[in-house]
């Protein structure tokens, strides 16, 4: 009991490690790497087709809806309802994949894991409104270890499961069910944020006001009279966010960062998403052992070590980095093909484990370069942008390519398009990265973004 007083005695480790808990126990998803073997096997007995062109689409149309609505609900009621709600929908996600059966409630499933989806943002948002500045970097270190070690421990777990047990579908599920419970009862530990970025009501504004001896007393009495809700407030809010938005994307070299993140991660998602297929295509789950939880477990670590390796690389990335992006596109969409044409389940594997180190060494440069420029709220609402931008190209790439309403295209002509997508993109920045070296070369001045100090934001630096 001593230690826990003295836990929440210290301002910000008490909410860290709360933080990290949920985030070890949410993310510790045992049968997320054997849904769709579960979704297309007796369990469900929903065909291949099905899945690939009806099913899944709808998560992402249902996500880009619930997206913008989530962030600035997220602000508006300070984070931490916003958790709790992210673990009540892990739940009845769980709930509907182990007692619901029928096509329809697998369609509720989608909309269901939207909202877990578009409620990320709090999870990332959360720890940086009761902590102060000086331990951001702990904080972020820790919340991003606990992530990787539930997801990396649940996959595991998953794969032992089925290799070594041999135990049903449903019983994993029913596993994450009680983990994913969890995580709902830990969210309900955290304290609550006094403040918001945008929304600044009573309380936040009179802590503003305040500079701790009591010089602000005066002001502050008036400022609050002006509750969260209030015209005067939600008209402050959007004064601020569209003046975040301009410094945002004030600078060229932002927007070209800023341009990759959502071309870049839109073909991540959707390869993400769609893997398990390709995998069950060349190597039916019916009639083979498979080691999805294995492959998945090993490409977060590698993943991971590609990322934290970048703050070891002396390089300047605002010089080399736009080229960098170009470079690793271009082996990332190799690997895409190397998946697509290959009939060996092996190595498919190894070509994601390609292709997810590749998005993870370069969306972490990225998010270092974008938010070494910016402030905590511009950072906040770019990434808000940058993934409702990448998600509205992940639909433009669903409708036209997977909705069986339009092309419906088998699996492995889906990913022969998702590697020239990615061939596109490397072309792009492969001929920019050439040019900003030159101009560099020639003009040591012209350089526009300074270094960034890498570990505050490797959070940001792998969705899911």
């Amino acid at each position: 009991m001593g230690c826990w007083a003295k836990l929440k005695s210290s301002g910000w480790a008490y909410p860290t490690a709360v933080l990290s808990l949920y985030g070890f126990f949410a993310n510790c998803r045992v049968a997320e790497p054997f849904l769709t073997p579960y979704l297309i096997g007796p369990h469900k007995n929903i065909s291949e087709e099905v899945v690939t062109n009806y099913l899944f689409p709808i998560w992402t149309y249902s996500y880009l809806a619930f997206l913008f609505p989530v962030f600035l609900l997220t602000d508006f009621l300070r984070y931490k309802p916003l958790i709790m709600l992210q673990g009540f929908f892990l739940i009845t996600n769980y709930v509907l994949l182990c007692f619901v059966p029928g096509l329809p409630a697998m369609t509720f499933l989608q909309v269901n894991y939207a909202v877990v989806t578009s409620t990320e943002v709090a999870y990332f948002s959360y720890i940086y409104s009761v902590i102060p500045v000086e331990n951001y970097q702990r904080a972020t270190g820790y919340l991003r270890s606990a992530m990787l070690a539930g997801y990396t421990f649940g996959a595991s777990l998953g794969q032992m499961l089925v290799s070594l047990v041999g135990l049903n579908y449903f019983y994993i599920n029913a596993i994450t069910l009680g983990t994913v419970s969890i995580a709902f009862l830990v969210s309900f530990w955290l304290p609550m944020p006094q403040t918001s970025m945008f929304f600044k009501g009573k309380t936040a504004e009179s802590v503003m006001e305040m500079d701790g001896e009591g010089s602000g007393k005066g002001k502050t009495e008036h400022i609050g009279s002006a509750g969260c809700c209030s015209w005067e407030n939600v008209a402050t809010a959007g004064h601020l966010l569209w003046q975040s938005f301009r410094e945002s994307y004030s600078s060229r070299h932002l927007i070209y960062w800023s341009l990759w993140w959502a071309l870049a991660t839109a073909g991540y998602v959707q390869i993400f998403n769609y893997i398990q297929l390709m995998w069950d295509h060349i190597e039916p789950s019916a009639t083979s052992s498979i080691y999805n939880g294995g492959v998945e477990a090993a490409c977060s670590l590698v993943g991971a070590a590609a990322a934290f390796s970048v703050g070891y690389i002396k390089v300047t990335w605002a010089m080399w980095g736009e080229l960098a992006l170009g470079l690793f596109s271009a082996v990332g969409s190799g690997a895409v093909f190397l998946m697509a044409f290959t009939g060996n389940i092996w190595v498919c594997y190894v070509g994601y484990a390609i292709f997810k180190s590749c998005y993870m060494l370069l969306i972490t440069i990225t998010t270092f370069q974008i938010a070494s420029n910016l402030s905590m709220e511009c950072y906040a609402l770019t990434f808000g942008i940058n993934t409702f931008v990448a998600l509205s190209l992940q639909t433009i790439i669903t409708v036209t390519v997977v909705d069986e309403a339009a092309l419906g295209l088998d699996i492995v002509t889906q990913f022969i398009i998702y590697g020239s997508y990615y061939v596109v993109i490397s072309v792009l920045f492969l001929i920019r990265g050439i040019y900003t070296a030159c101009v560099n070369k020639c003009c040591p001045g012209n350089t526009q973004a300074k270094e960034p100090e890498f570990g505050l934001e490797v959070i940001a630096a792998e969705r899911l």
